[in-house]
């Protein structure tokens, strides 16, 4: 499949096409790679990354030949729609994907690469950060404009909010690991809260969550936004540490 590429970026597609098919040998190593390996690249004085996503097992090769869009294709056309929709996130530029007889062979997906000061995870580890009420409060409303506007990300762990600060008291967001994804007409108040699930442990930081989140949102109360929010939380919780468990057993049995 030939590469797929964002009209503003056209003038740059031999360049593009060449630095994707040399991601090997080439570019500056973004993070450890242990699944996904991400290099940086130049473009015209501009720093852009791109994705090198994992080789897929044999039953993914097929179903993303001819079942599922690939996870490269994905991640370009929701970035697309998501700046469609006002949402922040890295301006995308060209997804390639090589296909063999058997199916999917490797992608890539290629970015604008953000430079900022945080991520969630950062407000999470360091409860002191400066001016960390008022972040948390500006991402929860970040999060309740995704949900008005029906985009269900179901990545939305500490790392994949890029946040940035743009004056004295305001900060923008950004979200980044965006392949899986649902959009919705209009998101229930559920959805809404399992949303949260997978942001932090800490109940002081469900309950700012909730307090903001309840400014916003009509027909429920603070206490049952907190409620439900906190719910979903440790669930999310006690399902995470069984498999951690389960992954320690299968371990020792193996050993």
């Amino acid at each position: 499949m030939p590469l797929k590429i964002n009209e503003k970026y056209k003038s740059d597609e031999n360049y593009i096409s060449q630095i994707i098919n040399s991601f090997q040998t080439s570019g500056e190593l973004f993070g450890n790679g242990d699944r996904n390996k991400i290099k940086l690249f130049d473009l015209n004085g501009k720093a852009i990354n791109i994705k090198s996503f994992k080789i897929p097992n044999i039953i993914n090769k097929i179903a993303y030949k001819y079942f599922r869009k690939s996870k490269a294709r994905r991640s370009f056309e929701y970035a697309t729609l998501l700046l469609e929709k006002g949402i922040g996130t890295p301006e995308p530029i060209a997804f390639l994907e090589n296909f063999n007889f058997i199916g999917l062979k490797d992608s890539y997906y290629a970015s604008e690469h953000l430079v900022t000061e945080l991520t969630y995870r950062e407000l999470v580890e360091i409860p002191n950060y400066p001016d960390h009420d008022n972040i948390l409060r500006q991402f929860t409303k970040f999060s309740f404009d995704l949900h008005e506007k029906g985009v269900e990300f179901l990545d939305h762990s500490p790392g994949n909010t890029l946040i940035k600060k743009v004056s004295e008291n305001q900060y923008a967001f950004f979200l980044v690991d965006l392949n899986r994804m649902n959009f919705h007409d209009a998101m229930s108040f559920e959805q809404r809260m399992d949303n949260f699930r997978r942001l932090t442990p800490k109940k002081e930081m469900i309950a700012v969550m909730s307090n903001e989140y309840a400014k916003y949102y009509n027909g429920k109360t603070e206490a049952e936004i907190f409620e439900k929010m906190w719910q979903a939380t440790t669930h999310f919780q006690e399902e995470f540490a069984k498999k951690k468990r389960l992954k320690k057993k299968l371990k020792f049995w193996k050993s």
